[in-house]
């Protein structure tokens, strides 16, 4: 339940932050919620990345079918050389996840490195 709570606090944080902030405001939305909610490095990782995917994912399949998918055609031509608007979603969904793991694995582990160490 903590992981799921996790989870939904990402992906509820970034999609707020990102109305008013530029595109890192979602990687720095795992990591704080990392830091306050503390979780393993291993799940820290994957619900940071799971969360930004989604909402990334959803935010840009909504804008594309609201242009007709021309934008969208437009820059794969160009980036990619395929007409795939799809997979330009799923590209940058998957780097904006990666990122925000990235950040809520770092902060995974600045808490486990301010534990204070037991000495015998």
């Amino acid at each position: 339940m903590k992981s799921f709570a996790h989870f939904l606090l990402i992906l509820i944080l970034a999609y707020v932050a990102g109305m008013v902030l530029p595109w890192w405001s979602a990687p720095l939305s795992a990591f704080l919620i990392t830091v306050m909610y503390p979780l393993r490095p291993g799940k820290a990782f994957f619900n940071s990345f799971l969360s930004v995917f989604i909402l990334w994912l959803v935010l840009a399949f909504y804008q594309d079918v609201r242009n007709d998918h021309l934008l969208a055609n437009k820059m794969s031509m160009i980036i990619m050389q395929v007409k795939s608007a799809p997979l330009l979603g799923v590209i940058s969904a998957f780097l904006g996840g990666l990122v925000s793991g990235f950040a809520g694995l770092t902060a995974a582990y600045l808490r486990s490195a301010r534990k204070p160490v037991a000495t015998a």
